[in-house]
This record gives structure tokens, sequence and C-alpha cells, in this order.
């Protein structure tokens, strides 16, 4: 008898393919995990050792992100210690969780519940959102980095570019629109007052990163991680830092997020009527690295209900003046004592880093950064 061959017809897999045919197909992760499939298509399995990295701290029961009340935040007494214990969470975890921030928990459950409510949708009616249109208008997709990224992960968002050219308000899809305007309101409120506290504790005077227009470019997101059949093979987000100012967060309780703090990830308990405030890499470079943009991530969702979160991301709409169009840490921040650390950058150079690869760390940082 022969010995048996191995079969060397079988064609080599080609992934761009496979990544265009996911794409093309509009459903996003979320109809994958409504098909009722048992295993992960393979654009989306990371390497296994991508898991080791990702493992929460051991210490994770007495470790958790700085939570910040800011109830009385005008009075005399109360002021200054909001704004040394903001920047304490700023400049040794660049995050931090708010509660009696102003914002009525019943409105954050209308804008959970919102994009709850789109994304389960059927697909015929967040098709025609889908795009990949990254810089304005209304988008919904399955990961921006999809085709620059080397694996994807287990998310679907619907985005809206809030200012500084919102969208007509026809074209936010209907089921979370009047949520999506108002929590626009909410959330720039929340921001412009932890803007005034970090401007505060670096020395500048108050309303000076308004000033600035650090709160007019905003971006919505609306995500949703959807139950995963196997979550030990891929992840909702990859380690990444946010390349904007400041970013608002808001997520159901469903478990998911980690933030990278002394070298171990620590997961972040969901606290229902709180918002997550973190720094953006801007923001470290503006303030000439008092303040830091720290690694975080999202696990895949190993739950059976999905994982929702709410994203606000600000930054700024009027860079500086000159043909450069540049920008870099606050000349009011620089002495002889201490100089600046970053370079200037300009507007090209900053949006070239973003949209030229996946999500990563601090990549501009570390481009702009000066030699000691």
């Amino acid at each position: 008898m022969a010995a048996a061959t191995a079969d060397t017809t079988a064609p080599a897999y080609d992934r761009m393919k496979a990544v265009k045919e996911f794409d093309e197909s509009k459903s996003g992760v979320k109809g994958l995990s409504d098909s009722g499939i048992t295993s992960i298509p393979d654009i989306f399995v990371h390497p296994p050792d991508t898991f080791s990295e990702l493992k929460p701290s051991s210490n994770a029961a007495t470790l958790s992100i700085p939570v910040i009340d800011l109830s009385d935040l005008n009075s005399t007494d109360r002021r200054p210690m909001i704004v040394a214990q903001i920047k304490e969470a700023a400049r040794t975890w660049g995050f931090f969780q708010l509660i009696n921030h102003g914002v009525p928990v019943s409105t954050i459950d209308e804008i959970l519940d919102a994009i709850k409510a789109f994304h389960e949708q059927p697909q015929e009616a967040k098709s025609k959102y889908y795009r990949r249109d990254e810089n304005r208008g209304v988008m919904y997709s399955s990961n921006n980095d999809l085709y620059r990224s080397r694996a994807a992960t287990w998310h679907d968002a619907l985005q809206v570019w809030m200012g500084p050219d919102p969208p007509e308000v026809e074209e936010i899809p209907e089921v979370c629109r009047g949520e999506v305007v108002a929590w626009d309101c909410h959330a720039t409120e929340v921001a412009e007052n932890v803007m005034e506290l970090l401007g505060e504790g670096l020395g500048l005077e108050r309303g000076r990163f308004k000033e600035l227009t650090f709160s007019e470019k905003r971006l919505f997101v609306g995500i949703c991680y959807p139950p995963c059949p196997e979550p030990e093979r891929t992840v909702g987000l990859t380690p990444h830092s946010d390349t904007s100012f400041l970013t608002v967060l808001v997520q159901n309780q469903v478990k998911g997020l980690r933030v990278k703090h002394g070298g171990e990830w620590v997961e972040v308990s969901p606290v229902r009527g709180g918002l997550i405030v973190n720094v953006g890499d801007f923001l470290q470079i503006v303030s000439n690295g008092e303040y830091r943009s720290v690694e975080h991530c999202v696990a895949a969702n190993a739950a059976e209900e999905p994982r929702i979160s709410i994203v606000m991301f600000f930054n700024l709409v009027k860079w500086r003046s000159g043909s450069s169009n540049y920008y870099g840490p606050l000349p009011e921040l620089l002495s002889t004592e201490r100089p600046a650390i970053y370079r200037d950058f300009t507007e090209q150079e900053f949006f070239h880093n973003l949209f030229s690869k996946g999500f990563d760390s601090k990549s501009l940082i570390a481009k702009i950064k000066i030699p000691n």
C-alpha cells in the first residue's frame, strides 16, 4: 500500500481576503456572536503570548484606580483638595473615576441603553451607517484599524464627530439620537471642569485649557463588546494609550477594562454612576510630562450579555498660528530648571502617526522626546 502523502493542494490562508470579506459583510462581531458560532474566525486570533502579558495583577484585590468625589467642587474648602487629588491621580495613574460629578445616574443609564439598542438592531438597520471614513460625520464599523492591525479585536463601534463640525441631527441614528446629543453636553461639561482642575494643578489660570480649544474637537464613540465564544483567543481592544487630550468614559456593569500601573494590569471594576477620566498623549506632551497617559486594554467579553462603553475623546481645534501648524509643551510651563522634554510637532505629523498603523501606545511621544 502506498504511503499517505500530505495534501499540498489546500489554498494558503489569505488574511487580507478574510478581512475584506468580514468588512464587506457589514455584520460586525455582533453579527458573528448572534449567529451562534462556537469558534472565532482566524482574523481575530491573537498570539498565545498576548494573554500571558495581559494577565491581571495578582494584587487586583488591593489595587484600583483613584476615585475622586467632585461634590462641593467650587467651595473654597474643597476645591484645593480636589485639585491636589486629580493632579496626583493624573501624575501617577493617568486614570481616575469621578463620583458626584453632576450627571444624573438616570442620564448615564439612558445613553448606555440607547447605544445597546443601536447595536442590537438588525443588520439592515445598522449597515446604512457602516463605512470607513474615520475623521468626520457618523460611522458604524468594526475595528477602526481593521486593515492596519495584525489581528482584529472583538468589538463594534458607532462614532459621531460632535465638534467642531457636528453632523445634522437627522444623520445620527434615530434609536440613540436624543441620548447622543444630550451626552455630548453632559460629557463636555464634566471634561471642562476636569480640565480646569488639571490646569490649576499645573499652576495655570482657570479656563486656560478651554481657551486653547482643547474641548472643541469631540468624538463620541459607543462601543459594543458582544459575548465571545473563545475569549481566551482574542481581545476586546489591544493595549494602547489615547492620542487625545482627555477622555471621558462610562461603562455598564460588565467588566473588561484594564489599566497598566506599575508594570501590572489592574482591572477596573464598574461603579454605577461613575465616570472614568484618563489622560491622553496630547495632555502628557502639553504638560511637559507632568501628567501621564498610560496603556489600557479591554479583555474579550466572556459574559453572557454585551459590554457597553461610551467614550468621549477631547482634542484641540486651533493649532498654534504660523505656517508650520505646530504644537508642543506649553511655554508657560517651561523654565531653565524645567526645560522642554518634547519637541514641537506639526498637525500633519500627528495625524500621520495616528492613521499609518494600528492602535499602539505612546508612539508619538516616543518620536518627539528630546534625548537627554
